[in-house]
């Protein structure tokens, strides 16, 4: 009976420190690379003293782990399922998105319900040459690692460059992972301007995760 009360409450631990939006955002942008206290604080807004402070919780929790690079601290994601987990409970909150949405019969297509693709449909769809892949995501993560061939405009440009993308073929759009919404975004604006278009549902760890081919370099 202990024994299971113990375990009831290390998951208790865990929930208590996933229950927080910050610490989310910052395992959104960890999984894409390792990166220090002051480039995540850059990206989530935060202070870098706020920032540190979540990131201890992770660590403890065993999420994230640290390495030292001279006088900066960089954090990755531990090696266990941390992918996995978030995946899991960005499947619930869709799930429940989508009860939602069946009840109020909305009469518009949303971001959340735009075509999404999995990894497998993909690799399927690029063997064939019939997609080009559209990377939304911020510069720094693209130079980092990005899909092979992926044209990159981040989303806050696209629009101003439409003109870029040509319309023989199919867009794929993706960004971090299953909590950023601006490939879905960027999806349905293409869609607007009459493109075809869709989303790779779990983005780019899920990608990287699956050791399918990655490249790095320059926008």
């Amino acid at each position: 009976m202990t024994e299971t009360k113990n375990n009831f409450t290390e998951l208790a631990d865990l929930g208590r420190t996933l229950g927080n939006a910050h610490r989310m955002m910052l395992l959104e942008h960890i999984a894409q690379e390792e990166k220090s206290v002051e480039q995540l604080a850059r990206r989530t807004g935060l202070s870098v003293a706020n920032t540190s402070q979540h990131l201890q919780q992770l660590k403890r929790a065993g999420l994230v782990i640290t390495e030292r690079q001279g006088k900066h601290i960089y954090y990755s994601l531990a090696s266990g399922p941390v992918l996995e987990l978030l995946d899991a409970m960005q499947d619930f909150v869709d799930h429940g998105r989508r009860e939602i949405e069946k009840m109020v019969s909305e009469s518009r297509q949303s971001p959340e319900t735009m075509e999404a693709l999995s990894r497998e449909e993909l690799v399927k769809r690029m063997a064939e040459k019939s997609v080009i892949l559209l990377d939304v995501r911020e510069g720094e993560d693209y130079v980092a690692g990005h899909l092979p061939g992926a044209l990159h405009i981040p989303y806050e440009e696209l629009e101003a460059r439409l003109s870029e993308l040509p319309k023989d073929k199919e867009i794929v759009a993706y960004c971090r992972g299953p909590n950023c919404l601006l490939s879905a975004d960027a999806a349905a604006l293409l869609i607007k301007q009459g493109w075809k278009a869709s989303r790779l549902a779990k983005g780019f760890p899920d990608w990287k995760q699956a050791r399918l081919p990655v490249e790095a370099g320059p926008v």
